[in-house]
């Protein structure tokens, strides 16, 4: 039996989560949720305004669009790297 197929013991084997909680998936759930915090914080109606239209909505929707716009660019380039 080789190193990489030892068995899993109920007494001190290796939990099967062990590899899924990195430091930089903690750090990334941690900005996650200071995100969110941050974004349903501000509820108050602000004037916003694009090129021409101007349109009056929650401060936390503009809030939530620009972080998922975001979100969609940085896969988009993560991706577009891997490749």
């Amino acid at each position: 039996m080789s190193p990489k197929e030892t068995p899993r013991t109920s007494g001190g084997g290796t939990s099967r989560f062990a590899g899924a909680f990195t430091p930089g998936r903690i750090a990334m759930i941690v900005v996650a949720v200071l995100t969110l915090v941050f974004i349903f914080e501000n509820t108050r109606e602000v004037k916003i305004r694009l090129l021409i239209p101007e349109v009056t909505m929650a401060l936390y929707l503009a809030l939530l669009a620009t972080a998922l716009l975001g979100a969609a660019c940085g896969y988009a380039f993560a991706d577009r790297r891997r490749k």
